[in-house]
Parts: C-alpha cells; structure tokens; sequence
C-alpha cells in the first residue's frame, strides 16, 4: 500500500526500523460487527498507527465507512461514530503511509476502499504492497478511469470496474490475477466477506469463528482472541474464501506457486502472541537468541533488550549463554506523538524521550543488547551513547536478524538501498560506524533454524521471502526497475 509519509515526528525510530505498512480485519454473522472490527484493529495496531477505517453493511442503512487519522483508540471507541456503523458485516484497515512518496497525507487514501458496481457495492481492505501499480494506473488512466487516491490499492477497485464478471468475487478474482506483488486482501459486498492471500502468501491472513454463524478474517491471530473469536486456520498461499453467513466457499484463482511467507514477520512485525504457520512468534523470536548465543558467544556480565522487540531474542540469548538477563533500558510507554511541540531541542533528544538506561543496573558491567534488527544504525548508536553514559564497561551488539541490505517492496516501508548500512558497510565496518565492542548478526541459516527449518535455508529454493537479507525477490519489482533500480546479479 503505497502512499504518503508518516508523522514527521517520531522520536523512537528516527527512521531506523522497518514498518509493516498496514493491518486487516473483517467481521460476518454477529450483530453491531464494526463494534468487533474496532476491537480487531486495536490488537493489529501495531501493525499501522497513522490511520485507520471501517466499513460496515446494514440492509436498511446500505454502506457506511468512516475514516480517520490517529489511533484506533482515538476514534473507533466513541459511540457517536460506531453508532452510523450498523450491521452484521463489516471490514476494516489500519495503515502506516510509507517515506518514500512525496506529497501531504491526505484522508482519502485510508483504506477501506469503497466502489458502487452494477450488481452492488463492494469495500476492499489490501495488506502489502503491489509492484506493478504505476503501470496498471498509468494503463486506467488511459482507459478512462479516475483515481481518488495516491494508494496502489485503489488500482484493484478499477479493476474490478473493468471487469466483465456477473458477480463481485468473480471480478476480485480477475482485478488480482492482474496483480503483481504482495497482497492479504479482505473484501465485502452486501452478503458476503471475501478473503484473499497472494500465490506465494507473502503477507498474513487468518481465518476465525465466533458465535454460531460468524466468521472472521485478520492480519494475525492476537485479534481473533481480543473479540473471543476462534482460531480456525490461515488462509493458504493462492486461497480465496468467500463467506456468507454460517457458510464458507474456497477456490484456488491463481497459477499454484511455492510458498514465500515474508520471514520478517517472524522476526518483528507480528506481535509476540501471533501463532504464524503453527508456530508461536515469541517462541520462534526466544530460538533467534538461542541461535545468536550459539553462533557469537561473547564474554559479558548482562543481557538486555532493546525494548520492546528485542525482549524475546534477549531472553533466549540469556537462557542459551548463562549470562544473567536484565532490563538495562526502560521503555517510557506514555510518550506519544503529541506529548510536546517538537522543537529542534526536542528532536535532538532523540530516543531519551522513549527510553532510557537503568543506570544502577549498568554501571561498570559488560553489557550485550539485543536487537530486532540495524537499518540505519542511526538509533543503535543513539542507545550506544546512552549505555556508555551509564557508565558501561562495554557495549556489545547481537541482532535478531541477517544484515538487512536490501529494500522490500512487498508492503514494508523500507529506506532505499543507499540509506541501509548493510548495503555499503561489512559487519566490521558497521561495528566501528556504531562504536561499540563487539557487533554480529544472526546468519540467514540461524534464523531460518529459528523458525523451524531445522536443516537452514535451501538456497535453490528458500523456504521464506528474505529478500530484504539475501536481495533474490520471489517477483520481479518491476516498478522500480522501470525506475532504475537494480537487482542483484545472479550467482
């Protein structure tokens, strides 16, 4: 989902971590869904804090959707808003925009998206990130057709338009085998919630019950259980459901293709309390640390996580290595976007507004810290200074992931290639850029092992999308090769 910058204003990430740009959720068969679909997108809020949207369906009121920018806290919850959202079925989006496009945010690029067709209206909700998108507007546009929005996501409404399909699944169907990239979409008509993953199932979606006819669509698992709703199964790679009330059809609409779940998901996106692919992600983040003590033992006195993603890996790293875990930096959790004006001074102060060193803690002892992953390096030398100035003895490094080289264009807001250090730094070269003791990172094997593939990565056929660590894209970007961008030469 392309579309424009973040707040300007973001003190913990400085443009440091990598964001998963957007989360779905949708709801059939249960009285008042939007009031579910709120709840759902508060548990995937981490997943897009810029924006959020709902759409519901009532036979006497048609269509409603809202729209706002902010938390999901700060608007689902008001009871004069969900009120103009009545029905049994409704879907939902929350969003983060990513940096690299030009512009002001506007709201009508917050998702859902809504079209009137001839055989009725249809809402779509897209989770990813389509790499052919400039070409299928620039080809609308020719067409006649008239965007709304700056988001690659409202190109699958177009086509739906165009589509010569009697009914509206038939016309997802044919608007996504247009498609190139990555894409969970969830869809609604006025009887139906539709459900789709992309051939290689990049990006997540599961499927939920609740109550007696209900059914439920979302991002990850931690939302089924925020509403009570049970974990049925992911929707597979290639799979489309079609959901009526009590009933569930599901149809196979592309060409079969090996499996590439996005493995970063593993590493930092999904909360801790998600089940991906049968696994719990805490404990495949808990087995990253494992393997980490393993692969680059160091001589240190404490183990501490850069809060909060770091917790999992740090726990493992300890558990592994004997060496004692510790909080050594403490999360300010109250410290939102509107906490003061940002001034030059405020900006200065960097990641001291959100964390900050357990002094008494650190003081004169060696210390590891443990992190999800370096993408600029901006930040990890910001939490170095700050573990130094704490009186540390020694600052070591251990990251919870390979080196992350290359950018993803599958729906994570990545920097472009020259602004990641892994693109034009070794590990050595990094480690003295950051200035600490030690810096190492988890190899591609040790994490693929992490995440239940005992043997490592099968390099004539990788288990997962890792694109972002080993550069070989499972689809040709070809938006940004049109732009000049250029793919790593084959080995």
């Amino acid at each position: 989902m392309r579309t424009f910058p973040r707040h300007p204003f973001d003190p913990i990430s400085d443009g440091d971590k990598l964001k998963e740009e957007c989360g779905v959720f949708g709801v059939i068969g249960v009285a008042e869904a939007a009031n579910f679909v709120a709840l759902g997108l508060h548990a995937l809020q981490h997943r897009g804090q810029e924006a959020g949207g709902i759409v519901s369906y009532d036979p006497e009121h048609g269509f409603n959707s809202a729209r706002r920018f902010g938390y999901v806290r700060d608007n689902f919850t008001k009871a004069s808003l969900m009120e103009t959202l009545p029905g049994e079925l409704a879907i939902g989006h929350v969003r983060y925009s990513t940096a690299g496009s030009k512009g002001h945010t506007a709201i009508r690029d917050v998702q859902p998206f809504f079209g009137e067709f001839s055989m009725g209206g249809a809402a779509i909700a897209h989770n990813g990130n389509i790499t052919n998108a400039a070409a299928l507007r620039r080809e609308l546009i020719e067409r006649g057709s008239i965007f709304q929005s700056s988001s690659d996501s409202e190109c699958i409404i177009h086509l739906m338009a165009r589509s010569i399909q009697k009914n509206i699944p038939e016309r997802v169907k044919d608007a996504l085998r247009r498609v190139e990239g990555a894409f969970s979409v969830i869809a609604m008509t006025r009887t139906k919630l539709i459900g789709v993953r992309d051939a290689l199932g990049v990006r997540p979606l599961v499927l939920g019950r609740i109550g007696d006819d209900g059914y439920v669509l979302s991002s990850e698992t931690c939302a089924l259980d925020i509403i009570g709703a049970e974990f049925v199964r992911e929707i597979e790679p290639g799979e489309m459901v079609v959901i009526s009330k009590g009933e569930l059809e599901s149809s196979r609409p592309f060409a079969p293709a090996k499996p590439r779940f996005c493995i970063f998901e593993h590493v930092y996106f999904s909360r801790p309390d998600s089940i991906l692919g049968g696994r719990s992600v805490y404990e495949t983040r808990r087995q990253i640390g494992v393997e980490l003590a393993r692969e680059a033992p160091i001589d240190a006195d404490l183990v501490c996580p850069v809060p909060d993603s770091g917790t999992p890996a740090a726990i493992g790293f300890s558990q592994e290595s004997g060496i004692p875990f510790a909080m050594g930096i403490v999360r300010n959790q109250y410290m939102g976007r509107t906490f003061i004006e940002p001034t030059e001074q405020i900006r200065n102060m960097g990641v001291r507004l959100k964390l900050n060193v357990n002094r008494a803690l650190i003081k004169g002892k060696r210390v590891i810290l443990v992190d999800d992953s370096v993408v600029r390096g901006t930040t990890s030398r910001k939490i170095k200074d700050m573990i130094l100035d704490a009186g540390a003895a020694e600052v070591h490094f251990r990251i919870a992931s390979p080196p992350t080289a290359w950018p993803c264009f599958y729906g994570v807001d990545t920097p472009d290639r020259g602004k990641l250090l892994a693109a034009t730094m070794s590990e050595d070269e990094m480690r003295d850029w950051i200035g600490v003791d030690s810096l190492r990172f988890i190899s591609l094997d040790g994490l693929y092992r992490a995440a239940g593939e005992a043997r490592g990565r099968n390099p004539d056929a990788p288990q997962y999308c890792d694109a972002c660590f080993s550069g070989e894209y499972p689809v040709a970007p070809s938006d940004q090769i049109e732009k000049g961008f250029q793919m790593k030469a084959a080995e």
